[in-house]
């Protein structure tokens, strides 16, 4: 089947404006060297804000970011389009090749599903932490960190470009955003998708994020020198990307 019009292209990127559920069917006779994404959890905490009307219940003042942004897709459909995203995953990448996905750091039992979707459909490599420092969402247990998800699809050797065999299975030196007024609610820094990146690609390689939000994956991937497609169902997040990717391309 034929893509969609590309709604931002250029030497490196791509992005298309289109809901996830459709392009992953109609997607590319090429393969994908990596995938790194943040997919929807299908809690619809931003519908009202979690943190938000946390904040009034307790009688603090709200922040100023704490408003009520909902993300598109974010309730019951989330857990039936991310399974479906990890099969198309396992078609679109090569053996040996991976896939990362954000999974939250809560105590939600639909990180254990995800888990077992993942090695189903793809195959369970590891569990990667990371530490965003203090003082993360939620009450009590603050979460002050969240975990990746990675899988590897079998058949060949993993693709693995580091030499130092010094890589933890924790992050630490890679803080969070606080997203502002006009930011994407889940957005994660650059340098997040940049760690992943380098450790499964090499510089040409094509990365996939099929819920790419503001972009940050994108822009990782171009300071990489990597190539990239991204799809966004919000379309002042794909104007957001676009305007980020645009930018000259920066050190991570």
């Amino acid at each position: 089947m034929n893509l969609p019009k590309p709604y931002f292209q250029d030497e490196w990127s791509t992005i298309y404006y289109v809901d996830a559920w459709e392009i992953l069917l109609r997607m590319f006779d090429r393969s994908v060297d990596f995938v790194f994404t943040d997919p929807l959890y299908g809690h619809g905490n931003n519908d009202g804000d979690l943190i938000h009307n946390r904040e009034k219940a307790l009688g603090a003042k709200p922040s100023p970011c704490s408003t009520a942004r909902p993300i598109a897709n974010d309730k019951e459909e989330a857990g039936p389009l991310f399974r479906f995203a990890l099969v198309e995953f396992n078609r679109l990448l090569s053996p040996g090749c991976c896939c990362c996905c954000c999974g939250g750091g809560g105590p939600d039992p639909q990180f254990a599903r995800w888990s077992l979707w993942l090695d189903e459909a793809i195959g369970f490599k590891q569990m990667v932490v990371w530490d965003k420092g203090p003082i993360g969402m939620g009450w009590h247990y603050r979460r002050s960190y969240e975990c990746v998800l990675v899988g590897e699809k079998p058949g060949a050797k993993c693709r693995w470009f580091d030499e130092t065999n010094c890589i933890e299975n924790i992050i630490r030196l890679t803080p969070k955003i606080i997203p502002q007024a006009d930011d994407h609610p889940t957005v994660k820094p650059s340098s997040l998708a940049g760690h992943f990146i380098q450790l499964h690609t090499r510089p040409g390689h094509l990365v996939l994020d099929p819920f790419m939000g503001g972009g940050s994956t994108g822009r990782a991937a171009k300071d990489l020198r990597r190539k990239f497609i991204g799809v966004e169902i919000e379309e002042q997040y794909c104007e957001a990307a676009a305007k980020l990717f645009s930018q000259e391309a920066l050190a991570l």
